[in-house]
């Protein structure tokens, strides 16, 4: 198996504790030229220490110790420059208890994986601070029921348990986008294919969003939509959050538009505000990144991104020709190879998965 792709330096020395192989991950650490490591003895190879000095070769003993030993445990070392790393080995032995006849050293910069563990300390202290805001609305008003009931009116009652109902409701979204966003970062987001039809979708989302108002604008559809194969669910959840986003952070709804591209169809959302800048289009689609007073989870164009990735599809950032922040979702048919010619009927029942 070779190592010269691995992101981590590889070293692997013989029964004898001689090099016999250095990954190229290894050379750029040790700024080494052509095969200059090999032959070298282990303990030169790997020349880090702790903080009080003790050499890896020293204090790990891969060559000796407990017998049945085949793994040597993660830890921070540094090299002479000062810098951390974290180092792994494997013990093989020629047969169970026996000698140790290869030594597999793993070498990785800890720069990195202190980086992840910040990211992820941030990540939890912002879930915790999210959930902490509805549950303290809820317990808040729960509390002052239980304990002053015969005190409030019947109007103000219910004023409280209709403010812990939306609070409930309000926790009970945040949770469904954390579990899509933990589902996107560990590539388990599922999609439930079959044909969809993105005018007729689009138009539903639009007499969703403008339930409460006396009329909602239709989508603008520009020539005949084809039919694609996706998740009805998941494109509906996409287009639903750029509506939402641009009612309520783009100064509203300037259009909702579907049109034929190709092998694909592209739908557009575009509003009436300010815009995006250049320097935050990418940011838009961090986790928990928001802009703004009202924002919410900051989850929500992270998902979107996630979803229509899993489409195998594209979204873009940009500027409408009136101004304002312009959206752009290109998805392809994605037609099954099963699929005859002809293009299929919207009542068809069979899906099909996409294949990643």
């Amino acid at each position: 198996m070779s190592f010269e792709n691995f992101p981590d330096g590889v070293i692997v020395a013989d029964a004898d504790g001689i090099v016999e192989y250095v990954n190229e991950r290894v050379r750029e650490m040790a700024r080494a030229v052509g095969d200059e490591m090999l032959g070298m003895h282990l303990s030169e190879a790997v020349p880090f220490d702790d903080l009080n000095g003790n050499s890896w070769f020293d204090v790990v003993r891969p060559y000796d110790g407990f017998e049945l030993r085949k793994r040597i445990s993660e830890h921070s070392w540094w090299s002479p420059r000062g810098s951390e790393y974290l180092i792994t080995a494997s013990l093989i032995r020629d047969r169970p208890a026996g000698r140790v006849v290869q030594v597999i050293v793993s070498i990785r910069n800890a720069r990195i994986r202190n980086q992840r563990d910040r990211e992820r300390s941030d990540m939890v202290a912002t879930v915790a601070h999210e959930l902490r805001s509805p549950l303290t609305g809820i317990k808040g008003f729960t509390a002052t029921l239980l304990s002053r009931w015969d005190q409030f009116s019947e109007e103000q009652r219910k004023f409280m348990l209709s403010t812990v109902d939306a609070d409930a409701d309000r926790l009970s979204r945040l949770i469904a986008e954390l579990l899509d966003a933990a589902r996107i970062d560990s590539g388990r987001l599922t999609l439930r294919t079959g044909p969809v039809r993105l005018d007729e979708l689009a138009a539903r989302v639009l007499a969703s969003a403008y339930a409460a108002a006396d009329e909602h604008p239709a989508p603008v559809v520009e020539g005949e939509i084809p039919v694609i194969w996706g998740d009805e669910d998941r494109i509906t959840q996409v287009v639903t959050n750029l509506v939402e986003n641009a009612i309520r952070h783009g100064d509203g709804l300037r259009e909702l538009a579907v049109r034929r591209d190709g092998d694909g169809v592209v739908v557009e959302v575009s509003d009436y505000g300010s815009g995006i800048p250049v320097e935050l289009r990418q940011r838009v689609f961090s986790r928990f990144w928001k802009s703004g007073p009202g924002a919410g989870s900051g989850l929500g164009m992270f998902i979107v991104r996630g979803v229509v990735q899993q489409h195998h599809g594209t979204i873009d950032i940009g500027t409408g020709e009136l101004g304002g922040a312009r959206i752009q979702v290109r998805l392809p048919i994605n037609e099954p190879a099963s699929m005859t010619a002809e293009a299929p009927s919207i009542n068809s029942t069979e899906g099909s998965s996409i294949r990643h």
